[in-house]
């Protein structure tokens, strides 16, 4: 793709950098007036990370492009606008850490560079596997952060790093194998409850539910189209989630249950768009179940996604301040019998 010079280019940069930050005090560390805010942090630090961010680019321009163009055109991937910002916002929840960090030189991080960069290579030329190519990025900036920051950095940015995962578009083929047993179930549990409906009898192939109301079949059945498996919410959520879980300050059992209850509430809310597109195709208008009305109603499963986890978040949130509180009593109780001795 001729972008040989551009890693030459990038890891000269990447280590001129390295040396100005060793040089600050002669000794690797950073001075004793240390920054609270990012606007304190010097015009000099600025550019040097805005060239450093611009040579990024446009070393792995050709695995960005897609991702971006993606974004723009598959609306299945449209969250992935606002995964950077979710990250830099991350960023921001720990600047004080970050700020008050001594940046240190970990050549460790070169070496995951270079075999991120070699790994990149190996893609373009030999295997051509985009993904993996995609994946080489957020490889690279991570190894990036640990070379110049070393660990005392990491520490707080590996997730804003780890998150940019979410941009990365699945492949279609592993993307379809994941969509059809989705599509399969909402089917399965749509049917379900439309055979709860009085004279209504649905019967599920596959993705395909047959309906016959009032002893007429009607046409065309009712298919569980790709857009309907529930993968964009899913995806989206997914994200969402681990946003919150990571903002919220929780004990990391309770983390990892809202985590993991993501996916379960995305295939719910699926279910229920399958099931009100069916009700809406038989009882109302088949021309409500599809098009811009299909399209709006799947938008409003994603704030009924964000009621179930919020009623989750508030329970596990009640639950800990009544084990709180009934640690407190005892100890009032211990000490008030302690007196009374």
């Amino acid at each position: 793709m001729g972008i040989p010079p551009s890693p030459v280019i990038f890891l000269f940069s990447v280590y001129r950098m390295n040396e100005t930050i060793e040089r600050i005090d002669g000794q690797g560390r950073l001075p004793r007036q240390q920054a609270t805010q990012w606007s304190q942090v010097s015009v000099h630090t600025w550019i040097k990370i805005g060239i450093l961010a611009v040579l990024f680019i446009y070393l792995f321009r050709y695995q960005l492009y897609p991702i971006v163009s993606l974004w723009f055109h598959d609306a299945s991937w449209s969250h992935g606008l606002i995964i950077p910002l979710f990250s830099l916002y991350f960023l921001n929840q720990r600047k004080e850490q970050l700020l008050e960090a001594r940046p240190k030189t970990n050549w460790l991080g070169l070496f995951l560079l270079l075999l991120s960069l070699a790994v990149l290579l190996l893609m373009i030329v030999q295997f051509r596997m985009t993904y993996l190519e995609q994946l080489t990025v957020v490889g690279a900036l991570g190894a990036v952060v640990l070379f110049l920051g070393g660990w005392p950095i990491l520490r707080h940015a590996w997730l804003p790093i780890l998150y940019l995962l979410f941009a990365v578009p699945l492949p279609q083929r592993f993307l379809r194998a994941l969509t059809i047993p989705m599509r399969t179930w909402a089917a399965d549990m749509a049917t379900w409850f439309l055979n709860r409906i009085p004279e209504l009898q649905a019967t599920a192939n596959g993705v395909v539910i047959d309906v016959v109301y009032k002893g007429k079949p009607l046409e065309p059945a009712l298919d569980v189209a790709e857009a309907c498996s529930g993968m964009r919410l899913l995806m989206a959520f997914l994200a969402l989630g681990v946003a919150m879980a990571y903002l919220h300050e929780r004990p990391l059992s309770h983390r990892l249950v809202l985590l993991i209850s993501t996916v379960p509430i995305a295939i719910f809310c699926n279910i229920v768009r399958v099931t009100i597109t069916g009700l809406i195709y038989v009882l109302w208008d088949p021309k409500y179940a599809q098009g811009i009305y299909h399209d709006m109603l799947g938008l409003l499963m994603l704030p009924l996604a964000f009621m179930l986890y919020g009623i989750l978040a508030w329970f596990m949130g009640n639950l800990l301040i009544e084990e709180t509180a009934g640690a407190a009593d005892v100890v009032v109780r211990k000490r008030q019998s302690g007196g009374g001795r």
